[in-house]
């Protein structure tokens, strides 16, 4: 048996000897109006305003990139490209794929080996770029999205609806459509919201989140409505989500463009980041996972994606090229959870990957009585959450920061102009070797962010601190040893557990005090309602606790 109590939220700001405590530096922003009223004025609404007309110009920008390659690399990209995809369609084929293109790839393997058999070289590359056209243009139709302000509107009173009963704000029968301002209490955004927000007036704006949820789009593009009153993004959604025509239908006018993580030929990697640059030279802001996928381990990401980090450095240069004073800007995100939906099943990936055949997965529970499924919804819904969003401060595409004017500034607070750093005997040009260099800064300022604005949430506390307790109680044993423990191994005193809570809490203290994280308000609670927030937020979407206080022991055990 388990008992979740709720904290007292009466007692905060004492230490956990009873001193009082300084303010936590985080400050809450509260909900914002709309940066721009008009829907129908809003970048992304523009972007996609003639989808076809944006689709001839990503084959065209990403055409102008490859062709100027050497004809032997151009067609030995696209021969590869011929050669994985056909394999991709073998191994790995999924509803939403054409129906011809089996047919288009076999075809193009036959012009390919024609034009090196009975052409002059000159002629081949002719030949080549008719094809690679072809290519480009099947991709660019597939990957451009689209943006509806009706879809748009509704969209938005169906997640408020939705995030009411998640959230517990409302009850199931209540919900109806509500107000996003009966939200602000369960969404919590910190950080530079108010810089953001006024950038928008001088450039395109990258977010750049952590990944920890499939959530995690649905989640910040509300939370950057509801809250922070920005625009929409556009940002890249998985083709495997197209699957399903009622999804597809709706992200597909929700300012979302299609990623097939499937493809990793060169052609198709480029026609990608060419979307999301040419999406920044018009000046829509964007947003895309720089870790690439979902952290399987909890941990925050230290190796970055590079790829569409460099589209924004390139869309940079281009748009100094053309004239234009419109700059880009980073702005990085830390979602923060106190508990994963999906967290079972990433923390099984992480282990399988990393213990392999010391990773023994546990049997199923494949009981499905209406009782358990009744517990599990009764829970749910009598209990709150919430989520925090920790908006770093932007920098441009050198990694200098910036005013609210957008300009950048060097390590002294001065204004610096950052054109010079693109050019070549006073001419700005392109150099890859130099852009690779920026690229590296950038995610390199980007992880660095990701740890200092960081929010520790009381189950994060809660959670580890009880996993190393487990730990020192079989010091032989490793991760994978533990798992095949039975529970009833893992218990510890309820005063001992509070120790080490004070103890892990003190070195926390310390490192927010040195700017290397930040640390809910929860963290300033006395420690009995600190361990009874974070035991009842650790078991959010459990039928029951996997941790929680033995009331059968005499001594209050933690089990």
């Amino acid at each position: 048996m388990t008992d979740n109590l709720a904290p007292n939220n009466g007692k905060i700001l004492q230490s956990w000897n009873g001193e009082p405590l300084h303010p936590s530096p985080l400050r809450r922003t509260e909900v914002k109006d709309h940066v721009i009223p008009d829907l129908e004025t809003w970048p992304v609404n523009r972007l996609y305003k003639n989808k076809k007309e944006l689709a001839r110009e990503l084959t065209e920008f990403t055409l102008s990139h490859i062709t100027g390659m050497p004809p032997e690399v151009v067609s030995n990209m696209i021969a590869r490209a011929a050669y994985l995809e056909m394999m991709r369609i073998k191994e790995e084929p999924w509803k939403v794929d054409p129906k011809d293109e089996m047919r288009f790839w076999k075809k193009t393997r036959k012009i390919l080996a024609t034009s090196a058999l009975d052409k002059s070289p000159a002629e081949a590359a002719v030949a080549n770029e008719k094809l690679l056209r072809k290519i480009i243009d099947r991709y660019s139709t597939e990957i451009v999205g689209g943006f509806k302000v009706k879809t748009y509107h509704f969209a938005n009173r169906f997640l408020t609806a939705f995030f009411k009963v998640i959230f517990n704000t409302a009850s199931l029968p209540k919900a109806g459509f509500g107000n996003r301002k009966e939200l602000a209490e369960r969404i919590k955004v910190y950080g530079e919201v108010d810089r953001m927000r006024k950038l928008f007036q001088h450039g395109s704006v990258i977010l750049v989140p952590t990944h920890f949820s499939n959530l995690d789009s649905i989640v910040i593009g509300y939370g950057l409505e509801s809250v922070c009153g920005v625009p929409a993004f556009t940002y890249g959604a998985g083709l495997n989500l197209f699957n399903n025509k009622i999804v597809g239908r709706y992200m597909s006018r929700l300012g979302a463009y299609r990623v097939d993580r499937r493809k990793k030929n060169k052609i198709y990697l480029h026609t990608l980041k060419g979307m999301s640059n040419l999406a920044i030279q018009r000046g829509t802001n964007c947003l895309f996972f720089p870790g690439g996928t979902r952290s399987r381990s909890g941990k925050l990401e230290t190796h970055l994606k590079k790829g569409l980090i460099g589209s924004g450095i390139e869309a940079q240069r281009i748009m100094l090229e053309k004239g234009y004073k419109r700059k880009v800007f980073f702005v990085p995100v830390v979602i923060g959870y106190n508990f994963v939906l999906e967290a079972k099943s990433l923390i099984r990936q992480h282990l399988r990957q990393t213990g392999q055949e010391m990773f023994f997965s546990a049997p199923k529970d494949e009981s499905r009585n209406f009782g358990k499924i009744l517990r599990f919804i009764t829970q749910y819904a009598s209990r709150s959450s919430e989520i925090t969003f920790s908006f770093g401060q932007p920098f441009d595409v050198l990694g200098n920061y910036v005013d609210d004017e957008g300009r950048s500034l060097n390590k002294n607070g001065s204004p610096i102009d950052i054109s010079g750093y693109f050019m070549w005997n006073d001419k700005i040009n392109a150099d890859q070797q130099r852009e690779r260099e920026y690229t590296n800064r950038i995610a390199d300022k980007i992880v660095e962010h990701y740890h200092k604005d960081n929010i520790v949430m009381s189950s994060h506390l809660v959670a580890h601190t009880a996993f190393q307790l487990f730990q020192k109680d079989f010091p032989g044993l490793d991760v994978y040893g533990l798992l095949r423990l039975p529970s009833d191994n893992f218990k510890c005193s309820y005063a001992d557990f509070c120790q080490a809570i004070d103890r892990k809490r003190n070195q926390l203290f310390e490192m927010e005090r040195q700017g290397k994280l930040q640390l809910a308000e929860e963290l300033r609670w006395n420690t009995e309602d600190l361990v009874k927030d974070g035991v009842s937020n650790i078991g959010l979407y459990h039928a029951k606790n996997p941790l929680g206080f033995d009331k059968s022991a005499s001594n209050g055990l933690m089990s």
